[in-house]
């Protein structure tokens, strides 16, 4: 009888342990579920989607011929600045200062308004100098900046000076259009250089941009351009939303002829009323603590 009992108790404990480790299982398991259903994960505040490429996108008045190729060509570079949010955003705030002075420019010079979108390309609309040394919002390099009048010395970068760089980019977007037949043509060539644009063509046996087997920076270049030109003329659509305050609004200045060398431009902004930060702010060309006047005759902005 004692047998059977040790018998009885052991199985007991047997199945006391099985359960025991049955029940520690299903709540191992229970926690690793998701404590959220599906459903509750459709709630994210964020909806990422794929942008929808327009029928018959433009630039500068071409029409853009889709095909499998640069249909996706153009889908990646939207998708690259829709969801590139700080980037496109300072372009939004800074596109109502600048696009004004942009726009003019282009226009006396005779070069589709879309080309305003290749300074924010080049610089996303601020002056940055590049890690080969092009500089400006339309990053000129040193040694082409002479060519279409732009001075640059120890005293003054003119690639920095907004108007004078817009109007010598416009020059020289206008010569390579004549040199290459078409705009997207001439957008290539400003980003790779006319020579490599002409070497390809020749090479290739190819007159247009699309059709062109090109580096991948220049192969992508005009569907940036595309791309910015789609968001920034329909921020909403693309989820970018700002109000009037969060745009950076256009200066208010007036310009200061000068005729004469200035030996201390700090003591100069002083008798003007304002910081040396602030005459650098409204002035970047401005790149010494003086400036020599030789034959020139330089107009320093100041704030109204």
């Amino acid at each position: 009888m004692q047998k059977v009992k040790n018998i009885v108790g052991n199985l007991g404990l047997v199945v006391t342990l099985v359960f025991g480790m049955f029940m520690m299982n299903s709540s191992s398991e229970k926690e690793k579920q998701p404590t959220e259903s599906p459903t509750e994960f459709r709630n994210l505040p964020q909806v990422v989607k794929s942008p929808k490429i327009s029928e018959g996108v433009a630039f500068a008045g071409e029409i853009i011929p889709l095909n499998i190729d640069t249909r996706e060509r153009l889908d990646r570079e939207l998708l690259v600045n829709s969801y590139y949010h700080s980037s496109s955003i300072i372009a939004l705030k800074n596109a109502s200062r600048y696009f004004p002075i942009i726009d003019r420019i282009l226009t006396e010079e005779g070069v589709p308004l879309d080309f305003k979108y290749l300074s924010v390309a080049e610089s996303n609309l601020s002056n940055v100098i590049s890690s080969a040394g092009a500089s400006g919002f339309w990053q000129f390099m040193k040694g082409a900046s002479s060519d279409y009048g732009l001075e640059v010395n120890s005293e003054v970068d003119e690639r920095y000076h907004l108007e004078k760089s817009t109007r010598a980019a416009a020059k020289y977007l206008k010569s390579l259009k004549n040199s290459f037949g078409s705009w997207a043509n001439a957008a290539a060539a400003y980003n790779m250089g006319p020579g490599n644009m002409r070497s390809n063509m020749r090479s290739q046996g190819e007159d247009s941009f699309y059709n062109l087997n090109l580096n991948s920076e220049t192969s992508r270049y005009v569907f940036r351009l595309i791309a910015i030109k789609e968001l920034m003329n329909n921020p909403a659509g693309f989820g970018f939303y700002l109000d009037a305050d969060d745009q950076y609004q256009p200066w208010n200045t007036y310009d200061v002829e000068v005729t004469s060398s200035i030996t201390d431009l700090g003591q100069y902004a002083r008798e003007h009323g304002v910081s040396y930060r602030i005459l650098k702010y409204y002035n970047p060309w401005l790149i010494d603590n003086k400036l020599t006047v030789k034959n020139n005759t330089y107009y320093i902005k100041f704030p109204r």
